[in-house]
């Protein structure tokens, strides 16, 4: 039996990380940690969990944690969870550089997976896009479109990043180097080996994907259209439950799924 800890109950993922969990063989919520002015600190989950907005106590006693937060506050876990060497499974999107050293500490004394999407699906995806942009090659323009929830807060979406990085890494190129977000005006003829990654909001949209493969004449479509966030939430706890125990160091989802 794996004890859990789940950052964020009072978010939409970490919640739905929780109900999952309890049905799932080989999982146990030992703690849910939330931020100090939430609402639920002090409250009984149905688990019977105390909610905490203790790190240190709250990953205490327990093999890995799962973090859909923010930045800040997966920061303040990596830090904490450096003491207890607990597992971290992170899927806050919008990660800057602060963050990721923390993250990157972390994984000096203990096992760390950062996803920009759990979904097994999408991990497929990634491999895809990556084996069709090697196969095609220069000859081909690359394009990721993505569309969530009027909601969402940062743009692109992580996971379009991750497809772009997929194509980029298909043709051997640095995304950095080629990544294009805006196009607006005079901006003259498309650079060679530019990625195009573009954001649509509306709705209550889950999330969608899609890589453009394009030649002169033939285009080539991938696409993920998430149906519902369990899909998500199921994905960490496999990803947590293949995780706990393993060496330090950073993992991939690929890792998880053998891929």
């Amino acid at each position: 039996m794996i004890k859990l800890a789940v950052l964020g109950p009072s978010g939409r993922m970490g919640r739905r990380v929780i109900e999952l969990a309890a049905v799932k063989e080989g999982v146990q919520v030992h703690s849910a940690i939330d931020r100090s002015d939430s609402p639920l600190i002090g409250q009984v989950l149905d688990d019977g969990v105390v909610v905490t907005s203790n790190l240190e106590t709250g990953l205490a006693g327990c093999a890995a944690y799962v973090d859909f937060t923010t930045p800040e506050s997966t920061a303040a876990a990596a830090r904490a969870a450096r003491h207890t060497r607990v597992a971290a499974v992170v899927g806050t999107t919008g990660l800057g550089p602060a963050a990721l050293a923390e993250l990157d500490r972390l994984a000096e004394t203990a096992p760390v997976l950062v996803a920009a999407n759990f979904s097994l699906g999408v991990n497929l995806l990634l491999v895809l896009a990556e084996s069709a942009a090697r196969a095609l090659g220069p000859d081909f323009d690359f394009e990721v479109v993505e569309l969530h929830h009027r909601h969402k807060r940062d743009a692109p979406s992580g996971t379009a990043l991750a497809l772009a990085r997929a194509l980029a890494a298909g043709r051997d190129q640095s995304l950095d180097e080629v990544l294009c977000t805006a196009r607006s005006g005079d901006v003259g003829e498309r650079g060679p080996g530019e990625i195009g990654v573009f954001g649509l909001r509306g709705g209550e949209t889950i999330g969608e994907h899609t890589a453009y493969l394009i030649g002169d004449s033939e285009r080539i479509e991938i696409s993920h259209r998430a149906a519902s966030r369990d899909l998500f939430a199921a994905g960490a706890l496999r990803a947590a439950t293949w995780l706990a125990g393993r060496p330090p160091g950073h993992y991939r989802m690929r890792d998880v799924l053998g891929l």
